[in-house]
């Protein structure tokens, strides 16, 4: 399960950011997990409940924004947001390709106090 590690490198990242602000708590964690990303965000939320025990983050929750991929069809010119990889377009049936995001795995932001 690679969402632990990708988490502990999370948590690490939020609690320097934390701390380079002067915060000692932090409320809310908000997370884009993009669907081609490879990540499985339950598995992302698991590995946040198991680690903010004892941290700054003990009482955060953990937001998690799905990021669809683009898909361009050829047949009917429109650009689609998926949430997993299509060959054929939903609208016309005609051949997708790839036009870009549902990659991204970032923090977005944190609150802080």
């Amino acid at each position: 399960m690679h969402e632990l590690s990708l988490m502990t490198a999370a948590m690490e990242q939020v609690q320097a950011l934390a701390q380079r602000n002067g915060a000692t708590r932090i409320h809310r964690i908000r997370m884009r997990v993009g669907a081609l990303s490879g990540v499985v965000p339950e598995a992302l939320e698991f590995a946040f409940e198991t680690l903010k025990s004892g941290t700054p983050a003990a009482e955060a929750t953990l937001e998690i924004e799905r990021v669809p991929a683009i898909f361009h069809c050829a047949g009917c010119g429109k650009d689609l947001p998926l949430e997993s990889v299509e060959f054929d377009c939903p609208e016309c049936g005609g051949p997708l390709t790839l036009a870009g995001g549902g990659r991204e795995l970032e923090l977005a932001d944190m609150e802080i106090s």
